[in-house]
């Protein structure tokens, strides 16, 4: 065993015991015949004190270490002086009293200080950014994701949903957003898609028969980028079989009942307020209200009903799905599809959190018929509907049940709860708003083999571009 003990466990009941500690240099202090340490870990801070006639040669090489160098140092522990005693921190009514002293690892000069109040610019951060990680803000927001996905797992388990993953390399169906494009080696000229959502597949899952279904899913879109915004993403993505609107409300509340009271101590309310889209257009001109004046409430929900099915695209001249076009119109609508579609509600609904949509779902179709009738509407011939989704229409064949889903956006919620008002800072390794990484450089060349290898080549002057 390296340690003894972390660098946020040791007090007062611990004096006179024989301690090792692992961690970071935080700070140096020297102060003639006496030099302080403040070592770290992923724990907390603990004061190292060395003394000439205790610690020795280790006094010595405590001269030349500096900040971030990793070292591990034995000793007794000690009570401070009670002058001296650091309420704010969880040991700093103790020290240890050097006895040994280890360089495991020497450190450069870091870019900035491991502080969690710096004046440094964001891609200066990222560049670095396993030295930003060390700072105690970004760590509590990636222990806090961890924490949250413990809470999902148990609460989708409490309630008989099983975890399925589904595939990454799948089948270019777009819709909306661009794809991220892959090309097939051993099949030239042909390309996988990163999923844009897990969707098409979570409904064939009810058509298996699993009826709860759940995912902590990595999505990807090539769209342009803001603050909410990463060309990779992770959503809570949920799918269930004979079931209404309303059980998946009921579902969805307790699950934000449940987050808020373990993550951040609050009771919420529920049931949640619920607009229908005109209502929330006439009212607060947007279908993203926040309600937190006039609820009265760090953390507003509400659930936003009765989206139109179709939106009119006046560039194309033709009809688009609202959110998607599996999403199924309200059966009293069934008659005006064709001739009216302007008026046709969809069974779709939007969780909205403090003016952010959080959440978007729907009840799905399950029909095959009247999924072709959708996609002829907007404009998908019974051709194409089959190129790009007849594994799906395929599988409506074979018994499919009536079924819906929702899926949330885990990065956007996370920002929210930890008052962040960028999504980068809530995951471990983002990208800038020009989707580019700065601690490895992607996206990067490639070389000539491996284009060729992919049947590829790139056009001259793509750079003038």
């Amino acid at each position: 065993m390296l340690r003894t003990h972390t660098c946020g466990q040791l007090n007062a009941n611990d004096v006179n015991k024989e301690v090792t500690l692992c961690g970071w240099v935080a700070r140096r202090r020297d102060h003639g015949k006496i030099i302080f340490i403040d070592i770290r870990d992923r724990y907390g801070f603990t004061q190292v004190t060395f003394l000439p006639k205790d610690a020795g040669e280790s006094y010595k090489l405590a001269q030349d270490i500096r900040s971030e160098y990793v070292i591990k140092v034995s000793g007794i522990v000690s009570k401070r002086p009670a002058n001296t005693i650091n309420p704010k921190l969880t040991t700093g009514e103790i020290e240890v009293l050097a006895r040994n002293l280890e360089i495991l690892n020497p450190s450069l000069t870091p870019p900035f200080e491991i502080e969690d109040d710096i004046d440094v610019t964001e891609e200066m951060r990222l560049k670095y950014r396993y030295l930003d990680l060390r700072r105690k803000k970004i760590f509590n927001n990636l222990a806090m994701r961890s924490n949250l996905y413990k809470f999902i797992r148990s609460h989708m388990d409490k309630h008989g949903f099983i975890e399925c993953e589904t595939p990454i390399l799948t089948k270019s169906t777009p819709e909306g957003a661009r794809d991220y494009l892959v090309p097939s080696r051993l099949t030239l000229g042909h390309f996988y898609a990163l999923p844009q959502s897990p969707q098409l597949f979570k409904q064939i899952l009810m058509v298996s028969g699993i009826e709860r279904y759940y995912q902590i899913a990595r999505c990807f879109r090539d769209e342009d980028l803001r603050a909410d915004r990463q060309p990779e993403f992770t959503q809570l993505d949920i799918e269930m079989s004979f079931v209404n609107e309303e059980e998946i409300f009921a579902l969805s509340e307790e699950l934000f009942k449940l987050i808020l009271k373990e993550l951040k101590g609050i009771d919420i309310k529920t049931p949640f307020p619920r607009l229908t889209y005109a209502e929330a257009q006439e009212k607060y001109k947007s279908d993203k209200p926040d309600l937190r004046g006039e609820l009265k409430t760090e953390f507003a929900f509400c659930w936003v009903v009765d989206f139109p099915l179709f939106k009119y695209n006046t560039e194309e001249k033709r009809w688009e799905s609202e959110h998607h076009p599996f999403t199924s119109p309200r059966m009293e609508d069934l008659d005006i599809l064709e001739k009216s579609p302007e008026k046709v509600k969809s069974r779709s609904y939007d969780l909205v959190l403090n003016g952010n949509e959080i959440g978007s779902g729907s009840i799905r179709i399950h029909n095959q018929e009247l999924q072709e009738r959708i996609f002829r509407i907007i404009g998908i011939k019974k051709e194409e509907a089959y190129e790009r989704f007849g594994f799906l229409l395929e599988a409506f064949q074979f018994g499919a049940p009536p079924h819906g889903g929702i899926a949330f956006g885990l990065d956007r919620l996370l920002a929210i709860l930890s008052g962040e008002t960028s999504i980068r800072e809530v995951i471990t390794f983002p990208k800038t708003s020009a989707g580019l990484c700065p601690l490895t450089g992607a996206p990067s060349d490639v070389d000539e083999k491996q284009l060729k290898e992919l049947g590829l080549m790139l056009k001259k002057g793509r750079e003038e571009k």
